[in-house]
């Protein structure tokens, strides 16, 4: 017992808490909110298990990776259920979770995922993070688009404050956003206080049959893989040992611990979950520079989920879009920079573009494609470069 707390106390002392790690707690807000809002109240998923998952993977992060190692949902799964309503269940969400973390599970323990991820080279892996840099600066443009007044204001706030260390962008993005959201939507609060009390999540395993695993793995569970080998495990180790040399991580470290979470969550009626690299990117963009902006953040949620329920899913749609779609758009520019696409070799430039463009589109065919013409232009079956 002496020795788990001591461990755990090291844990604490390796992060910080200071005001930039609660002001960079909040970067990710762009992709968690519109997600969650989708699986509560679209899907009709268990706010307070869903949420309590979330918590607990964010804490768990924290204090094992001591960087801002981001837990996101997984998002081909989470469009995927909410576009194809009617025919995905709950449990179907749960069954794809599963299916996601035995699979990375067995290939982190096995190697398997080392043996992968090396084929890619670094102008492939440099174009995968510029491709989702994009996506996520489009993405943030596309939902500003929609709210221009509110979006303006946020666009210029976090401009410019984000220089700054005395007043961190992030507080007054929160500020604006929860001001315009009451102004707009002044009964929803009323929601929210309506909610206070003790409520613990309903177990989801109990729920699940062999055919919502069967459905979940084929409908939801596939078509993730290569996405998130793509986003959630090369990109984000690349983007991890990039920032924080320090602090150096492997594939094989976050596969193993995106099978074990997807394994966890089920159990508390959470949906499947991820390590995505461009949720470090608006970590570290409002100010994270450890694993103490995620024990924040899961320790915020989790006090939320259990004492105010589905209050917190209602509080979410406070939040205005204007703002959410700054905070995405400035963590695209984070990503963008951390890529230092720049530094790929004039004649490799070629490739980084091709794979640019099709993460933009698909992360798993960007690494497919990617690793298929640097082989082939290596081995001289091909010429990507004029003169060669």
């Amino acid at each position: 017992m002496a020795r788990k707390a001591e461990t755990l106390l090291r844990h604490l002392r390796g992060n910080s808490y200071d005001r930039m790690e609660w002001a960079g707690a909040f970067g990710d807000l762009g992709t968690l909110v519109p997600f969650v809002l989708a699986y509560a109240t679209v899907l009709r998923v268990d706010p307070v298990g869903l949420l309590f998952a979330f918590a607990l993977a964010k804490i768990v992060a924290g204090l094992c990776y001591r960087t801002p190692i981001p837990i996101q949902p997984m998002k081909a799964v989470g469009i995927a259920s909410t576009m194809q309503l009617g025919s995905v269940t709950p449990a179907m969400v749960w069954g794809a979770g599963l299916f996601t973390g035995l699979t990375w599970l067995v290939l982190g323990l096995t190697n398997t995922v080392d043996r992968v991820a090396a084929l890619a080279r670094p102008p492939v892996v440099r174009g995968m993070v510029v491709g989702l840099a994009l996506t996520f600066m489009r993405e943030g443009l596309s939902t500003m688009r929609a709210d221009p007044v509110v979006a303006v204001a946020a666009f210029l706030a976090a401009l410019l404050l984000l220089p700054s260390r005395r007043v961190p962008a992030m507080f007054v993005l929160l500020i604006l956003g929860l001001a315009v959201g009451l102004a707009r939507h002044p009964s929803l609060a009323a929601q929210v206080t309506q909610s206070i009390g003790l409520r613990l999540p309903h177990l989801g395993i109990p729920r699940l049959h062999l055919t919502d695993f069967v459905s979940g793995t084929f409908l939801l569970g596939l078509p993730q893989l290569p996405l998130t080998l793509g986003n959630a495990i090369i990109a984000i180790v690349a983007e991890n040992n990039e920032l924080f040399p320090h602090r150096p991580i492997t594939v094989r470290k976050v596969a193993v611990s995106t099978g074990m979470i997807n394994l966890a969550a089920p159990l508390f009626g959470g949906v499947p979950m991820c390590h995505g690299a461009g949720g470090m990117a608006g970590h570290v963009r409002f100010g994270a520079r450890t694993g103490g902006a995620l024990v924040i953040l899961g320790g915020l949620l989790l006090a939320a989920t259990l004492f105010f329920g589905e209050g917190v899913t209602v509080a979410f749609r406070l939040f205005p879009g204007g703002v959410l779609g700054a905070i995405l758009f400035f963590s695209g520019l984070e990503l963008a920079a951390t890529s230092k696409v720049w530094e790929v070799a004039p004649g490799d430039f070629p490739l980084a573009a091709i794979t640019t463009a099709l993460a933009m589109w698909n992360m798993g065919a960007a690494f497919l494609v990617g690793v298929i013409l640097w082989h082939a232009s290596n081995r001289r079956w091909i010429c990507l470069t004029p003169g060669c």
